[in-house]
């Protein structure tokens, strides 16, 4: 399932925005369920606990897709390695950011 979600397009940074957002919709739902509607606090509390509790799941994605995202990195690390290798090496490798 997450190799599906990178394909897509769905990188790790959009998880986290989601869990954080998720959290933000939380407070909102609840604040607007205790003043907005005439219902008790308990059905206000259930609201902000049922939005909140998707934060976590988001976040345990946006894991899952940057371990996929690392994955990807070594690969294609280990694909032009061993494409310098056959070349004789031509080409050097530099580290990101030297």
């Amino acid at each position: 399932m997450i190799k599906m979600l990178h394909k897509m397009g769905i990188r790790s940074s959009h998880m986290y925005m989601a869990g954080v957002a998720s959290i933000g919709a939380s407070i909102t739902s609840w604040l607007m369920s205790r003043n907005l509607e005439k219902a008790s606090l308990a059905r206000a509390d259930r609201w902000g606990i049922f939005v909140g509790q998707w934060a976590p799941t988001f976040i345990a994605l946006g894991v899952a897709l940057r371990i996929e995202e690392t994955h990807m990195e070594i690969d294609e690390e280990a694909k032009v390695e061993m494409f310098d290798r056959a070349s004789g090496g031509v080409r050097q490798r530099t580290h990101a950011g030297t």
